[in-house]
């Protein structure tokens, strides 16, 4: 099939949504397809090269070479990651399958438009997340879900979410009831030769001047004012917390955005600056030595803007055990390699963190529980082979 996928934000750019759209790419591709993604010529390409004389070559992660498939469209209209692209209509011609990725601001109704004009042609949207802001952007994310997202969102063939107990309590979840038989929970996926457990990489050590003899904790995550979400405040207070009650832990903070250095402030005022370390963005090449750091991640998400939660995989996949907010669709993936705690709560996460520190459980046993998670349910094959039948039963 000739297949078009329509993404808001894409590699380099670092989030959830473009890394699923690039693996999905580059597996359809692998079986057969022709695929093509539209996303808006919206960011630098910077190729940030890992510092090879630091990486233990018998450790390093093996990478299939995969070729970049977007089409880059340069936008008439862009704010944050919402960006109108009105040429994508011409490139979409020919296309016998159509994937939108879904929120995105700005083109999401072009393509509606294209589907009434093209009513042969099968078209797809995965649902990755509810719109939230605080102020008045939020006023407008609010109106946006009342009028146009049910119009977009019925236009669909197939309606996609990562898990229908995310969907079940999402903005989406009138549509939901409306129409449940088109709608399909398929979970994302993670490459798990690219992250896989690896001895303790001793250059990361070096380099951020970490104490080998301490345990990590690592989060991973956009730092823009697109990512409000992910909870890095809540982080930080919870590292406190277990600082004043004696745990001695480090924690590191991959990501990059606007928001970085207030973060990084909020750590000095805490006095955590010894103890925690911003690394900022990290090459493809380097991630999964981040992950294995760790002895822990948490994704201390705040709210339902987190649907998923992409870096849980990655770190399970690692064969680290995971701490993630108790919230439809991020629980469900937690649960299969961790544990979970109440959203926007630092006491509950601090004593979390505590307790997987002090607690004399088998933590080999909690590695091997997120491994084979990763291995058995969410392993990119596999997802990739049930969205071709979903496409499949369209055409």
């Amino acid at each position: 099939m000739k297949i078009a996928h329509i993404v808001s934000t894409y590699p380099p750019y670092y989030g959830g949504m473009g890394n699923t759209v690039f693996e999905m790419a580059s597996g359809l591709v692998e079986r057969g397809h022709e695929v093509a993604v539209f996303t808006p010529d919206a960011y630098e390409q910077k190729e940030i090269k890992p510092r090879e004389a630091e990486i233990e070559p018998e450790h390093a992660p093996v990478l299939q070479t995969k070729i970049d498939y977007a089409k880059r469209l340069k936008p008439s209209l862009k704010y944050g990651n919402a960006a109108r692209l009105p040429q994508l209509r011409r490139e979409l011609e020919g296309s016998e399958l159509v994937h939108l990725h879904y929120p995105f601001f700005g083109t999401a109704n072009l393509v509606r438009r294209y589907k009434e004009d093209h009513p042969a042609t099968p078209f797809v949207i995965t649902y990755h997340m509810d719109t939230r802001a605080p102020g008045g952007k939020g006023l407008i994310f609010k109106y946006y879900s009342a009028y146009w997202m049910p119009k977009i969102l019925r236009s669909a063939d197939r309606l996609i979410a990562s898990s229908l107990e995310y969907i079940e309590s999402s903005q989406a979840s009138a549509l939901y009831r409306e129409n449940k038989k088109k709608w399909i929970g398929l979970p994302f996926g993670v490459d798990t030769i690219r992250f896989q457990p690896r001895a303790k990489p001793e250059a990361l050590f070096a380099r951020h001047q970490l104490d080998p003899n301490l345990p990590v904790i690592l989060f991973v995550g956009g730092m823009d004012a697109a990512h409000y979400f992910k909870g890095v405040p809540v982080l930080l207070k919870a590292l406190l917390l277990a600082k004043r009650d004696g745990l001695k832990v480090q924690a590191v903070f991959v990501g990059d955005g606007e928001l970085k250095e207030q973060f990084r402030l909020q750590a000095s005022g805490f006095r955590l600056q010894d103890h925690v370390r911003f690394v900022g963005h990290v090459s493809d090449e380097e991630l999964p030595y981040y992950y294995n750091l760790a002895d822990v991640l948490v994704l201390p998400s705040i709210n339902q803007g987190e649907a998923f939660g992409m870096v849980l995989l990655e770190a399970m996949a690692s064969g680290i055990p995971v701490i993630g907010s108790n919230l439809p669709g991020v629980r469900t993936v937690a649960r299969d390699g961790g544990l979970t705690v109440e959203p926007n709560n630092p006491t509950d996460l601090s004593e979390a963190i505590m307790g997987f520190f002090y607690n004399q459980a088998d933590r080999a046993a909690w590695r091997q529980k997120a491994r084979r998670a990763a291995e058995e349910k969410y392993a990119w094959p596999g997802i990739v082979e049930r969205l071709e039948e979903i496409y499949k039963s369209l055409v």
